[in-house]
């Protein structure tokens, strides 16, 4: 059986879309945030996906321009002798605007409220950025790593832009192209600061290349590289991780070759690779197959991994349900200090409770579900 890929697939826009739903949703789900929603997954084998923006998304993203056309963009700062960041010292930031969080401030008289606000509110998620607005990325960011850097904390954002970013046509928005995105990032950077920051690189981005043509796919992997270059150039303590997948998805071996061609062992483009973003492999199997993905990558030694221990507490079904399992738990809190060789943080990149569309609207989180996770 081939195992489920990590998906993220964008809901589209939350936001108002859906004004008259039944009591039971209007007491168990949240009003979407400001900023983006954390990603649902979607069907493997053939099409992983990815994540939910709770703006309005942009149409749906265009192939990847030729290579001739990719030639025209402008290139990247360039940082020659760029030394790897050193693992953050402070603590992870809880963003105050998220979905979670607005459910547990209107819904104190809630039986499940003190479960659900101890056990997944308190806890510093990553924050989403899933739809192409380059008038307003730049002030969003900032607001986010600026809200860190009073607190002396250290957040986590996950730049969701990348175009055709979902394989099977399920996810919605995204830059129109990669000149677009290059734009984008471009702007994205510039509100990242000079404070410490962990850039979680574009989920299934390059785990999920297997519907692009040899060519799209390398000009995918340029964008990529570039991307990396940029946010590391932009800010002093940035933290940049590349897309590994998970431990269910691709041998460490070919996932190292497609991470190698997007730039992400060397040192002015990534700090390492990411894992399991919105799937439930248990923390053990992510460390042995993160460290083989390394091994096979080779570049500098200290490059790292950070992993999404989000949902992965029951480890992953066994029947390979990846909309909304029943059964999974949350997995092991998110951290700086992991106490394991070249794994930097366990980190929760998908909200728990932010439903994958079976026990809740797509993207928008679920009381029901969050205290399930929970209670596992």
């Amino acid at each position: 059986m081939v195992a489920a890929a990590s998906l993220v697939v964008a809901a589209g826009a939350v936001a108002g879309v859906l004004a008259a739903f039944d009591d039971r949703r209007a007491s168990d789900e949240a009003a979407p945030a400001e900023v983006s929603a954390s990603p649902r997954l979607a069907p493997p084998p053939a099409v992983p996906s990815s994540s939910a923006p709770a703006t309005a998304g942009s149409a749906s993203p265009s192939p990847s321009p030729s290579p001739t056309a990719r030639r025209t963009h402008s290139p990247a700062p360039s940082r020659t002798g760029a030394k790897r960041t050193t693992a953050a010292p402070g603590r992870l930031y809880r963003h105050p605007d998220s979905q979670v969080l607005a459910w547990v401030r209107s819904h104190s008289g809630d039986p499940r409220h003190a479960v659900i606000a101890s056990r997944i509110a308190e806890q510093p998620a990553a924050v989403w950025f899933a739809d192409h607005s380059p008038q307003t990325i730049t002030a969003r960011v900032a607001a986010v790593t600026s809200g860190g850097a009073a607190l002396g904390r250290v957040p986590v954002v996950v730049p969701y832009a990348i175009p055709g970013r979902d394989c099977g046509g399920h996810s919605q928005g995204g830059a129109p192209d990669l000149d677009a995105y290059d734009a984008w990032i471009d702007r994205f950077a510039a509100g990242l600061g000079s404070g410490e920051v962990i850039v979680v690189l574009e989920p299934d981005s390059i785990a999920q290349t297997e519907c692009l043509s040899a060519a799209e796919r390398a000009d995918r992997f340029a964008s990529l590289a570039r991307a990396g270059r940029v946010l590391k150039a932009a800010g002093p303590r940035t933290r940049v991780y590349f897309d590994a997948g998970h431990s269910g998805w691709n041998p460490p071996a070919r996932q190292a070759s497609w991470l190698r061609q997007a730039g992400a062992a060397s040192p002015e483009s990534s700090d390492g690779i990411f894992s399991n973003v919105s799937n439930f492999h248990t923390t053990a199997d992510e460390i042995v197959y993160d460290r083989h993905v390394l091994d096979a990558l080779g570049g500098p030694a200290g490059l790292g991994a950070v992993i999404d221990t989000s949902r992965n507490g029951n480890g992953a079904p066994a029947d390979g349900e990846w909309c909304d399992p029943a059964g999974r738990g949350l997995g092991r809190t998110p951290t700086l200090s992991t106490g394991e060789s070249r794994i930097d943080a366990y980190l929760w990149v998908k909200l728990p409770g932010e439903s994958d569309g079976c026990k809740g609207r797509p993207g928008t989180f679920t009381a029901s579900y969050a205290y399930d996770l929970a209670s596992s």
